[in-house]
This record gives structure tokens, C-alpha cells and sequence, in this order.
């Protein structure tokens, strides 16, 4: 019987999504100056959107350390990210990046006590 429970247990992923894993080809880099390397290494555009893209990454590891959700408009504008050609890819992202940016500034104003 232990064979049963054994073969009814689901079986971990493996295969292409293992590159996303940490230590995989496309997995998350630690390391500040290999990730530089590997940026530096793409062609220009490819350099530019992964400089976007990682900003973005960034901006929203922060609001999500600080418990706070990424406004729905930005999340609209990044759903669409996919169906743009690259260069505007690139264009949207910064505005969002941008948008983010004066999102946290006006959230983390504190206007102090009142009295």
C-alpha cells in the first residue's frame, strides 16, 4: 500500500521551469555585479528594457515589503506590456516606473500632527 500513497503524490516540476529557479539560467541573481555583467551583455534595447524592467521589480518588492498594493491603473498599463513592441515596452515602463516613483512620494508624505 505504501507504493500507492507513493505514486499518487504530485511530482515536482522539472524541465524548462526549472531555469527560473534560483541557480537557473533565467533564475534570480544575488549577486549585484553578475547581474550587471549579464545586463551589460544584451543588445541595447534588450539592455534598456531589462534596466525598466528590473526598476519595476524593484518598485514593487518595496511596496510589497511596505504592505501596500501597486494601484490598479499601473497594473492595467503592465498587463498590457506584452502585446507592445519592445521599444514601447520600454516607453510604458518608464512612465510606470515614474508613476510609481510620485505614487510612493505622495503616499509617504506625512503632513504631522494636527491640532
Amino acid at each position: 500500500m505504501s507504493n500507492d500513497k507513493k505514486d499518487n503524490q504530485p511530482k515536482p516540476l522539472s524541465g524548462t521551469l526549472d531555469q527560473f529557479e534560483p541557480g537557473g539560467a533565467l533564475g534570480p541573481i544575488e549577486d549585484h555585479n553578475e547581474r550587471e555583467q549579464r545586463r551589460n551583455s544584451l543588445p541595447p534595447e534588450q539592455r534598456e528594457l531589462a534596466v525598466e524592467t528590473s526598476r519595476f521589480a524593484d518598485l514593487c518588492q518595496y511596496l510589497s515589503q511596505q504592505h501596500m498594493d501597486v494601484p490598479p491603473q499601473i497594473l492595467e498599463q503592465a498587463g498590457r506590456l506584452s502585446k507592445l513592441t519592445i521599444a514601447d515596452r520600454i516607453r510604458v515602463l518608464k512612465d510606470i516606473n515614474r508613476e510609481l516613483m510620485e505614487y510612493l512620494n505622495d503616499v509617504g508624505q506625512d503632513p504631522g500632527v494636527r491640532q
